[in-house]
């Protein structure tokens, strides 16, 4: 990753129901806990050679939480959620990507255009 690459300045719970995640270059990423569960790219989740997602979002509650936050070397986070889940990590370049902010979504729209 490009050192110009934003890096997380802060991961936080925000109570049971967000985590935060404040950027270097001032942007902040407010993912809800079950919008971030079904980002999951494990293998679980994600078919490893197709890549289609095999997790089904309407199996994750709604109510889902991260139990733990831990972060894996100077690249990423696991969770460890509420509905027993622990494999997913999540790169800081994934977390970025998926970010739901109307700023972030239509930036991804525009490069995938380019594409």
């Amino acid at each position: 990753m490009p050192s110009s690459y934003p890096q997380p300045v802060e991961i936080r719970r925000e109570g049971l129901t967000r985590i935060v995640v404040s950027w270097s270059d001032g942007h902040i990423s407010d993912f809800t806990n079950h919008y971030l569960r079904c980002q999951c790219q494990c293998a679980s989740c994600v078919d490893e050679w197709s890549r289609k997602p095999i997790l089904d979002p309407a199996s994750v509650p709604d109510d889902i939480y991260a139990n733990q936050i831990s972060v894996v070397g100077n690249y990423a986070i696991q969770p460890s959620w509420s509905d027993g889940h622990t494999s997913g990590i999540f790169s800081f370049t994934l977390l970025r990507r998926v970010c739901p902010c109307a700023e972030c979504r239509m930036a991804h729209a525009e490069s995938a255009a380019v594409s």
